[in-house]
Formats: C-alpha cells, sequence, structure tokens
C-alpha cells in the first residue's frame, strides 16, 4: 500500500470554512500517527490538494505553518518536495500519568471507541477477503513483525489502520486514526517491554488469521482480546489505584 493510497483513506475533503486549519490538523495527525515516516517525502502537493479537496495556495500555507512549528521541510530541486521532520519525543510516563489521572474518564472513553471501530472493521473486511485485502493485510503483518523496538509503535499503529482501510469507507478509516490519535500520546509514553512485543505479534497473527480465513466473529473476538490487553497494559501504567476505570465488560 502506497503512501497515496494510504493518505487517500485518511485523508478527505476539509470543510472550505475552516479549511486552513483543517488541513493542518489532517497533515498533522498523518504525520504523528507515522504514516508518513520521519524522513520520508508527502505526495506530489498537486495530489496532496486533490485529496484534501483545498486549493494549492492554502495547502502551501498549511505545509509553511507545519514547517514553522519544525513538522515538515520543504526541499526544492529535482528530489525535492515536502519531507517529514517531525520525531517522537522521549516518553515522559510521569507526565502521561498525570493527563490519564486528570481525565480517566476520557480514557475510558477513547477506549470505548477504538474497540467499537476496530472490531468492527475487523468484521467488515473479514465478510470479503479479496486477493488485495490479503497482499495488503500480510505485508503489514510482516512490517509489524519484524519492526525494531523505536519503530514498533509506528508499525503497530499502521497494521491497525490498514484493516479499517481495507472496509473502503473513508469514514471509518477516519474514525479508526481519529480513535488511535484519542490514545497516541499515552501510548508513546509507556515502555515498549519485550514481553509485550512477542504476544502483540501472537495477536497480530491470530486477528490476520481470522480475518483472511473469512470468519467475521472470529475477527471481532481476536482484535477484542488483543484491544483489552492494550487497555489492560495502559491502566495499569497510567491510572492510579483506586481510580481505576470500568472494564466495558463489566458494565450495566
Amino acid at each position: 500500500m502506497s503512501a497515496g493510497s494510504q493518505l487517500a483513506a485518511l485523508l478527505g475533503p476539509v470543510r472550505t470554512q475552516n479549511a486552513f486549519e483543517e488541513t493542518v490538523e489532517r497533515l498533522l495527525g498523518v504525520i504523528k500517527l507515522g504514516v508518513v515516516a520521519p524522513g520520508d517525502r508527502f505526495p506530489a502537493e498537486r495530489e496532496l490538494a486533490v485529496l484534501l479537496g483545498v486549493s494549492r495556495i492554502t495547502l502551501r500555507e498549511a505545509i509553511r505553518a507545519l514547517a514553522q512549528a519544525g513538522f515538515v521541510e520543504s526541499r526544492r530541486g529535482r528530489f525535492g518536495g515536502t519531507f517529514v521532520t517531525y520525531t517522537r519525543p522521549e516518553p515522559d510516563l510521569l507526565e502521561a500519568r498525570r493527563m490519564a489521572q486528570a481525565d480517566s474518564a476520557g480514557l475510558t472513553d477513547a477506549l470505548a471507541f477504538r474497540m467499537a471501530v476496530e472490531t468492527g472493521a475487523a468484521h467488515l473486511v473479514a465478510q470479503g477477503v479479496t486477493a488485495h485485502i490479503r497482499e495488503v493485510l500480510l505485508e503489514r503483518l510482516a512490517e509489524v513483525d519484524g519492526a525494531h523496538p523505536d519503530d514498533y509503535r509506528r508499525m503497530d499503529t499502521l497494521f491497525h489502520l490498514a484493516i479499517a482501510e481495507l472496509t473502503g469507507s473513508h469514514l471509518l478509516a477516519a474514525a479508526a486514526a481519529d480513535a488511535r490519535m484519542r490514545l497516541n500520546d499515552l501510548l508513546n509514553a509507556i515502555p515498549v517491554l519485550r514481553h509485550n512485543i512477542v504476544h502483540g505479534r501472537e495477536q497480530h497473527r491470530a486477528i490476520a488469521e481470522a480475518i483472511l480465513s473469512g470468519d467475521p466473529d472470529l475477527a471481532r473476538a481476536r482484535v477484542t482480546e488483543h484491544l483489552e490487553g492494550t487497555a489492560a497494559l495502559l491502566r495499569g501504567f497510567l491510572v492510579a489505584p483506586g481510580q481505576q476505570p470500568v472494564p466495558l465488560a463489566q458494565r450495566k
């Protein structure tokens, strides 16, 4: 899946009354999610403007604002373009814990949103597996399986976003990206432990196998199991004793 096709699934026409602000927000989202990796180049200006449904003047203004903030760099010449210069800051577990404890209800809400979006996406994709779906999903699985710990979170993000993209629904792909963005800073702040990487790889394989076997219910169950584990990890690192959000399965 090329950068252009990934962006096409996540970027859609912005509202004209807020074109500049929304363009900055959309581009910042794909940068922070790692859809365009540090050092990589965005698609050509003309293509990007079409994806966003904005004029090239608006796009250039948005890119200029991101460049001033240190997220991208514009280079001229034959091999020029807009390149991502943003690198993820060092994890700050104490700050992430403060944020989670200050809004534990918001954390629970974000986890519920992600659960609904990603389980639904897996269920849909498993209903109509094609050669293209098989190729893309196995490619993403191989990438996250082989990821270095420093790049694991980014490749994990791309694996999960790929499932939503493969539904063919722009709205669902955008919702999956939004759900991930709501948790991104917290996920990036917790340590990447070898045990969790190994366990995550096993669960990613189980998700892919369930989808590719054409079993929607099993696909939903495998994603649920994986996301519940991620939620438990977040709560364990970030939420103080006595402030634990009520698990979804225990709510009435």
